[in-house]
């Protein structure tokens, strides 16, 4: 794919500024573009309040003129998409047939790259225009955002884990008979059959020295108590990688944790925590506490609930 016909100005990472995580926006109608520079296209524009999830910060090194000269590279924003060139798109499965394939800002080769796809990957199509297919943005496009506007908001957020429930005790009633007198008697074998009492010797411990009477029976001893075994304890584990959009309906969440090297699942992401919204970290390497376990559908999928999640700077 060739290249936009106008150049991207120089750039280098900056060693401090925003970290990388969810940001805010503190103006409105700020300007989101396909390069660090005001000559880069206005892709979309955002307002007040709205959260941005950044990827680093950059400094130019030769700024124009009346031109920022800090930007964020962020995570390319949900209310926008981007293009490719539809001659390179499976049209029977939707993915791609080169082995990379550019992100275009817009339907035409002189728009800027906002990231790459890898032959395989899988698109959603939006619309098809002439040689252009307008698609939503996958997790590792990006965008540009003038770093004055934003404002850096604490990353980790902590769901409360679940409170574990000690199992029910069981207990065993203890039954002792009365006490014979102290002349031994003869079995009267015309009386009437006693019942059959169980008696839980543990921990019992006559009152007087009077003997205890045995009752002989013919019928089988009860059954002993069944005491039912703790659950096992919760696995708690820490994992890290990138958070990815899962687009499988098989999937048992929306997202996933994969290997940053390898691109592996390690887990699915769940949450039962309002405050936490994982779209703020999609593209984002972070570290995830919590407790591991496997789907009840798919035996070997595993699922890993929320505890902490934190973007490492």
């Amino acid at each position: 794919m060739a290249q936009t016909n106008s150049p991207a100005p120089q750039l280098r990472q900056r060693a401090s500024g925003h970290a990388p995580g969810p940001t805010l926006v503190t103006a409105s109608n700020v300007n989101v573009r396909g390069q660090a520079s005001l000559g880069g296209e206005v892709i979309t524009r955002l307002t007040k309040g709205d959260t941005v999830t950044v990827l680093e910060q950059i400094t130019l090194e030769k700024p124009k003129a009346d031109e920022p000269a800090q930007w964020a590279r962020i995570v390319f924003p949900t209310n926008a998409h981007v293009f490719v060139n539809a001659a390179f798109i499976d049209a029977t499965n939707k993915t791609v047939t080169p082995a990379k394939l550019n992100l275009r800002a817009g339907a035409g080769e002189n728009f800027s790259v906002v990231g790459t796809l890898r032959r395989g990957d899988a698109i959603n199509e939006i619309v098809t225009k002439g040689d252009w297919m307008e698609i939503e943005a996958p997790t590792n496009a990006f965008a540009f955002i003038a770093a004055e506007y934003l404002k850096s908001e604490t990353p980790a957020v902590t769901a409360e884990p679940a409170p574990v429930t000690a199992p029910p005790l069981v207990v065993t009633p203890i039954v002792t008979t009365p006490a014979e007198t102290n002349a031994p008697t003869a079995p009267d074998t015309n009386a009437p059959a006693l019942p059959v009492v169980a008696v839980e010797a543990t921990n019992v411990v006559a009152a007087t020295n009077e003997p205890i009477a045995i009752v002989a029976t013919n019928e089988p001893p009860a059954k002993p108590a069944v005491v039912e075994e703790p659950p096992a304890p919760p696995r708690i584990v820490q994992r890290e990688g990138i958070v990815r959009s899962t687009w499988s309906v098989q999937a048992p969440t929306p997202f996933a944790l994969v290997n940053a090297e390898t691109g592996e699942t390690l887990d699915y992401l769940y949450t039962t925590s309002p405050e936490l919204n994982l779209k703020r970290y999609r593209g984002l390497r972070v570290v995830v506490t919590g407790e591991e376990g496997l789907d009840k559908r798919w035996r070997n999928t595993p699922v890993l609930t929320i505890q902490r999640i934190q973007a490492p700077e």
